[in-house]
């Protein structure tokens, strides 16, 4: 499981961080909200803890930018005197809070309880796709093609799980490139293409005849096999 930790104070950030991978959690960690969201986007976690006072954009601005996309559960971070921003949190649709200063065993319990009520979590870090000939894993990033693990490097998992998720959406090479911006890319459209390659080679019958990852002439690339 991977946990998304927002908060602007490197205490509070190293104290969670250790308490959740002494709990086997994966942690990402941001300091503000525009790092949040870009994290949120690029790391796909399965809970966010979410401090309300930060110094950029404030917690409810980032709990409302990812409600807009996604359901996944945010505990909220608040000072006692936040009462009104904890109700609108709440409307807005954060799953728990907790005040500071707060226990860290408590806030991963509070993890624990709040994961355990997310339906079929498992299922929601899978794709199948192809009768389940090939199973993209989320969480631990891995590919299994006819139930072999496939290799793939960062950029190939990215491209291949954005195409999998919206399997009716054609996608540019530019839209590519910013999903998966921060990346070792020399920021050149065509340098998709060369990914794209190396992903058919790795997972196509027939590199010249696709039937995973499909170009949309004039356009980019789909998937092509439907949820």
């Amino acid at each position: 499981m991977k946990i998304l930790i927002v908060d602007d104070e490197a205490k509070i950030l190293e104290i969670i961080d250790a308490y959740l991978v002494a709990s086997q959690y994966t942690v990402v960690k941001a300091s503000n909200g525009l790092i949040a969201l870009e994290k949120f986007d690029s790391h796909h976690p399965d809970l966010i803890v979410l401090d309300l006072m930060l110094p950029d954009i404030d917690g409810l601005t980032v709990a409302k930018k990812v409600r807009e996309t996604s359901d996944v559960p945010i505990i909220m971070l608040t000072a006692k005197s936040e009462e009104e921003d904890i109700l609108k949190g709440l409307k807005l649709g954060a799953d728990d809070y907790m005040v500071k200063p707060f226990s860290p065993k408590e806030l991963v319990a509070r993890i624990e309880t709040v994961l355990r009520r997310v339906p079929n979590l498992k299922e929601i870090n899978k794709l199948s796709r192809n009768n389940g000939e090939l199973l993209i894993q989320m969480d631990s990033r891995q590919v299994f093609l006819k139930n072999q693990e496939i290799a793939l490097t960062t950029s190939e998992f990215d491209i291949l799980q954005t195409l999998a998720e919206s399997p009716n959406r054609a996608f540019s090479r530019s839209d590519l490139i910013e999903i998966i911006k921060g990346f070792d890319f020399d920021g050149l459209d065509r340098s998709i293409d060369s990914h794209v390659k190396n992903l058919r080679h790795k997972i196509e019958t027939n590199p010249k005849e696709p039937n995973y990852i499909l170009t949309v002439h004039g356009t980019g690339y789909r998937f092509g096999y439907p949820k």
